[in-house]
């Protein structure tokens, strides 16, 4: 499988969100050609502010391969990772990552910080930026004028 096989399949999580009101974010972990896990954004089902896409699929990874250290996986994801996101990626161990569209308001793999590859830190992981990035933008911008008409009607 090639990396947009894989977005492909975070787009799908992605829009899985949408059914709860919840932000058009997902992701996906692979190991090799594998899924090993998959979620999207649950904050408002949960009422959790930690249940980012990325959070949940890397829980879930853990998980599965009974295991915390996520050093021989690849995490792609449909927009770029927020600082707490980008920390967990760290603190994971993993060597890759694979994004979408660049958030320019809290993304933490190189738009307004650079975690994944901060030096200072005790690891770094590769970035690959923009595969699909496109259609990951148009599901959040369709997202947000949905929820921006919503408000104006109030």
């Amino acid at each position: 499988m090639h990396d947009s096989d894989f977005m492909k399949l975070a787009l799908n999580e992605a829009r899985a969100a949408l059914v709860h009101g919840d932000v058009p974010i997902g992701a996906i972990v692979a190991r090799n050609d594998d899924v090993i896990a998959g979620a999207h954004n649950e904050r408002e089902f949960r009422g959790d502010p930690t249940a980012h896409a990325e959070i949940l699929a890397l829980q879930r990874a853990s998980k599965k391969l009974g295991r915390w250290r996520l050093d021989d996986v690849t995490l792609y994801v449909t927009i770029e990772p927020c600082p707490m996101c980008a920390g967990a990626v760290v603190a994971s161990r993993i060597p890759r990552l694979v994004y979408g569209a660049p958030d320019e308001k809290a993304g933490a793999a190189y738009s307004l910080y650079n975690i994944v590859q901060d030096p200072r830190l005790n690891h770094q992981c590769s970035v690959t930026a923009g595969v699909m990035a496109e259609e990951s933008a148009s599901l959040l911008q369709e997202f947000f004028r949905g929820r921006r008409k919503r408000i104006e009607r109030l």
